[in-house]
């Protein structure tokens, strides 16, 4: 059965063991950022509170998480801001994604690592990362469990 819906999807089956593979590999990284301390740089909000340092992209903002000091220092560095003193806090993987992207009220995911390159990893905002309230891959019913 599953063979069948591969081959209706037009993809032959090393593709569909690749992307299987990459699912895992991403479900892994994902269960291991929930649970892993990371530090979340403090910026300056439009009022001039402290708040989580965010960056947009595309219409999606990102909370800047960095998995230790030296890789927050990579970022500092690729800004040309490793001079100024960065304030940061201790937060969980999964209260980042649990807490904090919904309460951004717009769509909102995390980026780890960012300065990174391809050892960096982003969680967007889609159902299976963030809750189904802060994805933007479920149609309105869905995100709200069924009430609009």
């Amino acid at each position: 059965m599953n063979g069948d819906r591969i081959a209706s999807s037009g993809i032959g089956l090393a593709q569909a063991a690749e992307v299987a593979a990459r699912r895992r590999e991403f479900a892994g990284l994902l269960g291991e950022f929930r649970r892993t301390p990371v530090l979340v740089p403090l910026g300056g909000d439009p009022g001039g509170e402290q708040a989580l340092l965010t960056a947009d992209f595309n219409g999606i903002r990102f909370i800047l998480a960095f998995s230790d000091e030296q890789a927050l220092a990579r970022y500092a560095t690729a800004r040309g801001e490793s001079a100024r003193e960065w304030t940061y806090q201790r937060v969980l993987g999964a209260r980042l994604l649990v807490v904090a992207v919904p309460a951004a009220g717009v769509p909102c995911g995390v980026a780890l690592d960012c300065a990174d390159g391809s050892d960096g990893v982003v969680f967007p905002p889609v159902a299976g990362i963030v809750p189904d309230g802060a994805a933007v891959d479920l149609d309105d019913e869905a995100r709200h469990g069924g009430v609009i």
